[in-house]
């Protein structure tokens, strides 16, 4: 060490090792680009090593970025804990939890039903992460993550959110002016809609694929809720999952027997992060809003 390091120059340090580029930690961090650049150097500065190389693609760890990451990690971890204890002794819950999810299931469902979690914990704010990607809980870009795909290895907890069915849709309008659908073969004669095959959030979702050997692709998109509107605007038939499809009545399931596809919702979050009060108290939540509401994650019926 060239120098006493201020420890408060590891929240920009995790900042930029996590998002990789000095303007996007600026502003998470809430400063000047400048002000982000200006630590990093004085980081370096006082441990005599560079702790990240610079590339076009951004900002990249060197071998002492990568050694001095899990410990910082370990730092900010045990800052935020002690500072909701010291804080926080009347109990109350307080601060920020993000939460990032799956942009269908945050619109449909979990933005009408957090109000009763924010009237019991007026000094909390939740923010919600509606991705049309799966939330990347190792570059810490979320305290909690409802995912189709959890983390298999890593300081994570993990527990299963809800089992849930897509099924496929068509528009009432639509079905009742086309060629009735009564087999699987029937499904030859009519249009799909469906995700981007370079954006799908698990590989598992190529939906078409099991549906028919040649299907009519008409129009894709990384959005569920645009896959939604397009079928109510007529242009065909799509896999929607009933949290989305179920809540509005010109949408009808199609071969509601066949056309259905069973996954499930993993509730994960960084070990750590389960430490503070609040982001405990949001977990706790989720766990009983998803028990409270698997019929609707399973059947389209609440």
């Amino acid at each position: 060490m060239k120098r006493e390091m201020d420890w408060n120059d590891l929240r920009y340090f995790l900042a930029v090792a996590r998002l990789g580029r000095l303007s996007p930690a600026a502003r998470r961090l809430r400063v000047e680009h400048s002000t982000v650049a200006r630590r990093i150097e004085g980081m370096e500065r006082a441990m005599g090593t560079r702790l990240f190389d610079r590339h076009r693609e951004g900002l990249m760890l060197t071998e002492a970025g990568q050694a001095l990451l899990p410990m910082a990690e370990v730092v900010e971890s045990t800052m935020a804990v002690v500072a909701e204890d010291l804080s926080d002794r009347d109990t109350a819950v307080r601060g920020e939890v993000r939460l990032g999810t799956p942009e269908g299931l945050a619109v449909c469902f979990l933005t009408s039903r957090l109000k009763p979690l924010l009237d019991d914990c007026p000094g909390l704010t939740v923010e919600l992460l509606a991705l049309p990607r799966l939330a990347n809980l190792a570059s810490r870009e979320a305290d909690l993550a409802i995912t189709l795909e959890p983390p298999r290895r890593g300081p994570y907890v993990v527990a299963r959110w809800s089992d849930f069915t897509y099924f496929l849709y068509g528009a009432r309008d639509y079905l009742a002016a086309h060629e009735p659908i009564v087999t699987r073969a029937d499904l030859a004669n009519h249009p799909f809609i469906a995700y981007i095959d370079d954006y799908l959030l698990i590989p598992e979702l190529r939906f078409l694929e099991k549906l028919c050997d040649q299907p009519n692709l008409r129009f894709c998109s990384t959005s569920m809720l645009a896959h939604k509107e397009a079928v109510l605007a007529g242009v065909g038939l799509a896999v929607l999952a009933p949290y989305i499809g179920a809540s509005d009545p010109r949408l009808v399931k199609v071969l509601p027997e066949e056309a259905c596809f069973r996954y499930t919702f993993w509730l994960a979050a960084h070990a750590d992060r389960l430490r503070l009060k609040r982001v405990r108290v949001v977990w706790d939540y989720l766990r009983a809003l998803g028990d409270a509401h698997h019929r609707l994650f399973l059947h389209g019926e609440d």
